[in-house]
């Protein structure tokens, strides 16, 4: 009897044993892509004309103040932006959110419905390619964003990006955009938009130990929409704007972009690739069972010398 107890006590602890993380593939989004990310400070006029060729890949990250996991995939793209150029807007995790106060539900909200997203971390490049988890089949997670960051969008023409301030809350943005080539789906829209962006926002209570959070998306405002029908592209429009409030300080930026919806028929679904941040989550589960059946079996055996 003893040696049939000791038996299955090892085999718990086997079944508890530490797990391996598999590293989550990037995949394409296929709702459309983002590009943009001309800018300016929000109490400065500032103007600008680029080539699209000259516009920085974009790249959205999905994170929270409380998510350990998602330090390595900031730092990571801290440690490629100015080789590769990339521009980052860090979208906090709001919706049913106890514990990050810098998010907004209704960015939050976007990118659930663009991307099928609740759980950090995740990143997007242009719109078209994500990327869940912390994890990666790559030599370094610098050399997989890297790559991903690389890859060309193929669309010739120029943006115009112009903001006003008339105040400390309020302004003007003007802009035009001109593509020569741009392919989608029929029913596709593109839409105009301004991303309140605050540079940095102190936070000492996040639990994964960053306390300055930066890049933080505050709204995002829409200024024009345009049905494609071909693929010549031309839009234009002038939009007064109320800002969003900064959750600290004074260092909100306006920003540019244009984002491509293509029609669908249902939401998506939600995104159900395990990130090493689930995993982890239910290994303490997983031990805590293993941990009461040993307890059991010290106590059936303690009943049998009784």
């Amino acid at each position: 009897m003893r040696k049939a107890i000791l038996l299955i006590g090892i085999l718990i602890l086997t079944s508890v044993g530490p797990t391996t993380t598999v590293a989550a593939p990037a995949t394409q989004t296929e709702v459309g892509l983002l590009i943009g990310g001309q800018w300016a400070d929000a109490n400065s006029s500032a103007e600008s004309t680029l080539n699209l060729s000259e516009l920085p890949p974009i790249v959205e990250v999905y994170t929270a103040t409380w998510c350990g996991n998602c330090v390595d995939v900031e730092h990571a793209l801290d440690a490629i932006e100015n080789d590769s150029g990339i521009q980052q807007y860090h979208i906090h995790r709001a919706i049913n959110e106890l514990q990050d106060p810098l998010g907004s539900i209704v960015v939050d909200q976007r990118f659930h419905d663009r991307y099928g997203v609740f759980a950090p971390p995740v990143v997007v490049f242009n719109g078209t390619t994500i990327k869940p988890g912390s994890v990666t089949s790559a030599d370094s997670l610098e050399a997989e964003f890297t790559e991903l960051a690389h890859v060309p969008l193929q669309h010739a023409g120029n943006s115009m990006f112009m903001w006003s301030p008339t105040s400390n809350t309020t302004g003007t943005v003007q802009w035009a955009l001109n593509v020569e080539n741009l392919t989608a789906p029929n029913g596709s829209t593109l839409v105009a938009q301004a991303w309140i962006v605050e540079d940095s926002a102190n936070f000492k209570d996040g639990t994964n130990g960053l306390e300055d959070y930066p890049h933080v998306v505050r709204g995002i405002l829409e200024l024009g929409t345009l049905e494609l029908k071909d693929s010549l592209v031309a839009m234009t429009g002038n939009t007064s704007i109320t800002l969003p409030s900064a959750y600290d300080g004074s260092d909100l930026s306006v920003h540019l972009l244009y984002q491509l919806n293509y029609p669908v028929d249902d939401a998506p679904e939600e995104n159900q690739s395990s990130t090493d941040t689930e995993v982890e989550e239910v290994v303490p589960a997983i031990s805590l069972i293993g941990s009461l059946g040993i307890l059991a079996i010290a106590a059936f055996t303690r009943r049998l010398h009784e």
